[in-house]
């Protein structure tokens, strides 16, 4: 049976793939614990032991690594939530079919991007 004639992945298909997800995830929560604590830290600590001008300095600088933290943890949150609704997906069976086409996605792609809900293909097309 061809990818073309299947409608949906086999229960050991999903399985391999929440394994996968689930993987992802907790790396994925991991690396925002440590975002958030980094957050937290600069946002108590401060600058003590600098003065005069070099303050201001390192102020902006401070200012800047924060929102650049701030962006890369609302990312990684972002990302989260795109893997808890693939393990959604993966529970009500709708796990790898194209919300654009109706296919199934291909399993390279779900390996490379396990919480799409669009084949390569759909996704090219929308943005021509």
């Amino acid at each position: 049976m061809s990818n073309e004639e299947k409608s949906r992945y086999t229960d050991e298909e999903l399985k391999e793939f929440e394994e996968l997800i689930n993987e992802k995830l907790e790396k994925a929560r991991g690396e925002l614990k440590i975002l958030k604590e980094t957050l937290n830290k600069s946002n108590d600590e401060g600058t003590d032991a600098t003065s005069g001008n070099t303050k201001v300095l390192e102020d902006g600088a401070d200012t800047a690594e924060r929102e650049n933290l701030s962006q890369l943890a609302a990312r990684q949150q972002k990302f989260i939530i795109n893997l808890e609704n693939a393990l959604v997906r993966i529970k009500n069976g709708t796990y790898g079919i194209c919300s654009v086409t109706g296919k199934l996605i291909s399993k390279e792609r779900l390996r490379a991007v396990p919480h799409t809900t669009q084949s390569i293909e759909a996704k090219l097309s929308q943005q021509n």
